[in-house]
């Protein structure tokens, strides 16, 4: 018979306690009645968590898991981890397992290495009690705090003045600014200008994650002490069976919530079904939020289908749906990771998104897209290979992209509902460039608009210098009319002489050195269809 054993974390630590040393658990006055409903089913027995303590890890069955796939195993997964977490043990799924999880407002707090190995795991999302609570959270057992003596912080500022215990993530926030106020069909107001960044313990900003903004007034503050040792999560097959719900932006985040600083995730597989015609969107199977120093490698994720909406501004528009999801989170690397469906297959949703984010990096993956919504400060893209959405994104820093093959609408997007703004540079180093709707004609390496008539909260920037060095442009395929590849698409087709004057200035792009760019049609590489835009442009152009 299958035990229960658990609901609120600190019944299973006095659970523990009392089993292990003889204390009556109190079950009166305090407990609700959902709470001593639970108290009262048998747990494990004093012998049975002496020998889980012997042994030295913990798993799922030891507390009532039956793992057939079809009997609710959430409670006994949260009770397991719990238990791990106050004894400090490890957490392994049983070999070949098959567990359940279904709708219940539970989620296992994760703060102990958890090798979920061969077993899989089939999350049920056709009825849910709260679509935003977590399977699974991985978080850090260290207490976050909010210092009063800091109130003001500059751009670029070196060291900030607060006690510290050893390293730590900050995030500070102003909600008297308002940026990345957002255009088109998703319209919105803006978001309060928020930063995070990286602290030693004196205080010393780390130069990778600088801070970006200038905090006249800060409004909140939380610093969180950065977990030094390692934390690994590795293996599991999951399957999501798809929400049903109505197509309307009411995001489902009901996977594995990263939390906590020095992560690594190993071998996890996620994948879906049950997709049919509508459904909510997910706001991603694997989110990474208010942490630093997360690898995922070694992973194979799934895209979600695509259902459209009506958006902020009264039109039809497609819903992003995400399998990764990252926020305010810096030094988050994808490695050696793919998707289970088509990258190329425009009827799935690019597989990833973030905001406010520093040090991102793919390394040897394929997936459909790199996607950077409110900001990222330094992007990588090495040895991978991206789908039908590309690459995507707007922020400052550099933007390397090597060694990799692009198959999007353009080699680089700049977002132009946050201004098509890139505040820095553009390295493109030995790459292959696949343009889709080569039909049309229409080939751009870096795209994206701006009327220079919107307000975003901020300047608009083009990369200040971009180096193409070893490109291969496949553009074969050509219709007759076609005039060959452009650096630049046409960002403002009203900008077209002296009289155009934007409200809002968009900062051109200083100078670009091209060497070694290839063009599989033969056609020369063109600046750009807006000529006028972009004539005091700098073009630096080598054969070698």
């Amino acid at each position: 018979m299958k035990q229960t054993y658990f609901l609120p974390i600190i019944l299973v630590l006095q659970c523990s306690v009392s089993l292990l040393f003889g204390h009556n658990l109190p079950i009166k006055g305090d407990l609700t009645d959902e709470t001593l409903s639970i108290s009262t089913k048998k747990g494990p027995s004093q012998d049975q968590i002496q020998k889980i303590l012997t042994k030295g890890w913990v798993s799922y069955s030891d507390f009532g898991a039956i793992g057939d796939g079809k009997s609710d195993d959430i409670e006994e997964i949260v009770a397991a981890h719990a238990f791990a977490n106050q004894h400090n043990l490890s957490v392994k799924a049983d070999d070949n397992a098959t567990y359940y999880i279904g709708g219940k407002k539970l989620t296992a707090d994760i703060r102990t290495n958890t090798d979920f190995g061969t077993a899989s795991f089939i999350i049920d999302d056709t009825n849910v009690e709260d679509r935003n609570v977590h399977v699974f959270s991985v978080n850090s057992s260290k207490q976050s705090f909010k210092p009063t003596n800091l109130t003001s912080l500059k751009r670029n500022q070196q060291q900030v003045d607060i006690l510290l215990p050893g390293p730590c993530l900050v995030t500070v926030t102003d909600s008297n600014v308002k940026r990345y106020i957002r255009y088109g069909a998703n319209q919105n107001n803006g978001s309060s200008q928020t930063d995070v960044f990286v602290v030693d313990k004196n205080g010393v900003v780390d130069a990778k994650t600088p801070i970006i903004w200038d905090f006249d007034q800060i409004t909140d503050i939380v610093v969180l002490p950065i977990d030094e040792t390692k934390l690994t999560i590795a293996g599991g097959i999951f399957t999501t069976i798809a929400n049903q719900e109505e197509s309307k932006y009411n995001y489902y985040s009901r996977g594995i919530a990263i939390k906590r600083s020095n992560v690594i995730v190993d071998g996890l597989e996620h994948r879906i079904t049950g997709e049919g015609d509508h459904g909510a969107p997910y706001g991603g199977f694997i989110s990474i939020s208010n942490c630093a120093y997360v690898t995922v490698k070694n992973c194979i994720l799934t895209g979600h289908k695509v259902y459209s909406t009506i958006g902020s501004a009264g039109v039809p528009v497609s819903m992003g749906s995400y399998d990764i999801n990252i926020n305010r989170a810096l030094n988050i690397t994808f490695e050696n990771c793919s998707q289970t469906n088509d990258i190329n297959d425009s009827g799935y949703w690019g597989i990833m998104g973030s905001n406010y984010c520093k040090n991102l990096v793919y390394d040897g993956c394929i997936f459909s897209r790199f996607d950077a919504h409110m900001g990222v400060a330094n992007a990588t893209i090495r040895n991978s290979t991206l789908g039908h959405q590309g690459i995507n994104a707007i922020g400052s820093g550099t933007f390397l992209v090597e060694n990799s093959t692009i198959r999007g609408t353009t080699l680089i997007n700049l977002r132009s509902d946050y201004g098509s703004t890139w505040e820095g540079d553009f390295i493109i180093r030995n790459c292959i460039f696949v343009p889709r709707g080569l039909k049309s004609g229409n080939v751009n390496l870096i795209g994206g608009s701006n009327s220079g008539q919107h307000d975003f909260g901020y300047t608009c920037y083009m990369p200040k210098k971009i180096l193409i060095d070893g490109l291969t442009i496949e553009d074969d395929e050509c219709p007759e009319d076609y005039r060959g590849p452009a650096i630049f698409a046409n960002f403002n087709k009203e900008r077209k002489d002296e009289t155009h004057v934007e409200k809002y200035p968009f900062i051109i792009t200083k100078e670009v050195t091209l060497r070694n760019v290839n063009t599989q049609s033969g056609e020369t590489l063109r600046v750009s269809d807006n000529s006028f835009m972009f004539k005091d442009v700098a073009v630096n152009r080598f054969l070698y």
